[in-house]
């Protein structure tokens, strides 16, 4: 259990990281090659920083603990393929997707979004994370789903900030729940 916490905290920051960096960045220089590829590679790292999270609380989120990893990993799996596509290949081709493909990005969109505001309601739920992480967790990548969309902004920046702070700070916390992830006596 304590190589899952590891490696969901080291997945985890740099998921975060790769939110971060790459889309302040582009407040100043729009979207280039590098920050699409790395933005395009930060859902791959969320993946164990999840598991260690669900791990950390499960005996604390009740039912929605559950429900809301299960609904955020499907959620996540479905959106990072989405964000890999536009990143890596929308992004070099400069095309516009066809109608098809678009619907298909907005369904992923809506299972992200479903995803992360369960997940985000079992960590507040659950109490056993830093609070302020926890709140912002939902919100944050529901908005930066929406504004996925948009052009490169201080807006979509901040977002990225956002999320990728609270995924960071979460990450680290479990640093500091290793060897406790097992039910209180």
């Amino acid at each position: 259990m304590d190589f899952l916490l590891r490696f969901g905290r080291v997945s985890g920051i740099a998921a975060g990281a790769l939110i971060a960096v790459p889309g302040t960045i582009e407040a100043f220089t729009g979207e280039t090659t590098l920050t699409s590829v790395l933005i395009a590679v930060s859902p791959t790292f969320a993946f164990p920083l999840l598991t260690a999270l669900y791990l950390t609380q499960r005996h604390r989120a009740g039912k929605l603990g559950p429900a809301g990893y299960a609904a955020n990993v499907i959620g996540l799996g479905l959106f990072g393929g989405a964000a890999f596509a536009l990143n890596l290949v929308v992004f070099f081709t400069g095309g516009t997707p066809p109608t098809q493909t678009r619907i298909a990005l907005l369904c992923s969109v809506a299972v992200f979004c479903a995803g992360v505001l369960l997940f985000g309601a079992s960590l507040v739920k659950a109490r056993v994370l830093p609070l302020v992480p926890s709140i912002a967790y939902g919100p944050a990548f529901f908005a930066l789903a929406f504004a996925s969309r948009l052009p490169d902004s201080p807006l979509t920046s901040g977002l990225h900030l956002l999320a990728g702070g609270a995924v960071c700070w979460l990450a680290v916390a479990l640093g500091n729940r290793a060897g406790s992830a097992a039910p209180a006596s």
